[in-house]
């Protein structure tokens, strides 16, 4: 068995992720994840939502990363990963009744922000959940020291990173059909956003 990928963040937040998810999915369905990344919070989420069909996925150039945790766990519930480009206009999915994505939309462009929304979107029936977990800007300000200090160094790595505002998240869930239902706090200075599809 090759060594398994780790993310300390993962291990550190899975636990009250997933306390909220329990309640978002509450029903039977598939929940597509976007940048599942290590495949920490798929095998965790899976393991204790045993009623979802979890489907990972993440960028072409990365989405076999998960494997290693996926195939130590063999859970039944788990689809194989996806290579999905939210860029592209075709996302070619399965049916998927919610979707989840975890510390991405800093670290995608603006642009690819936008794309994971309007593929979101398209891809969900009325009043299905979109939850996106991360660090977020209230009226073009931090909410912490930390935050700042992150959204620094995202920006010296990659000048298209950064921690994204409220404000321009809400503009493009409008324009997608996606209303913005609940922004619940969570550690670390990290919210987890609720959209529902109108």
């Amino acid at each position: 068995m090759e060594r398994k990928p780790f993310s300390q963040a993962c291990e550190n937040n899975k636990q009250v992720i997933l306390e909220k998810l329990g309640a978002i999915f509450a029903g039977p369905g598939t929940v597509l994840e976007i940048g599942t990344g290590t495949g920490q919070h798929a095998v965790h989420f899976a393991l204790n939502l045993p009623h979802l069909r979890w489907q990972p996925s993440d960028h072409p150039s990365n989405y076999q990363l998960c494997e290693p945790w996926l195939q130590e766990a063999r859970l039944p519930n788990i689809n194989k990963p996806l290579a999905l480009d939210v860029s592209a206009s075709d996302w070619q999915l399965p049916p998927i009744n919610g979707a989840y994505s975890a510390n991405t939309a800093h670290i995608m462009s603006w642009q690819e922000v936008e794309a994971m929304f309007q593929g979101v979107s398209a891809n969900l029936q009325r009043g299905e959940a979109f939850c996106l977990y991360g660090p977020f800007n209230y009226n073009g300000r931090f909410t912490s020291a930390s935050n700042q200090q992150f959204d620094a160094s995202l920006r010296r790595q990659k000048p298209t990173m950064g921690i994204r505002d409220m404000d321009d998240l809400n503009q493009v869930g409008d324009l997608n059909d996606l209303v913005l239902e609940t922004d619940v706090e969570m550690p670390a200075n990290n919210r987890l956003l609720v959209w529902k599809r109108r």
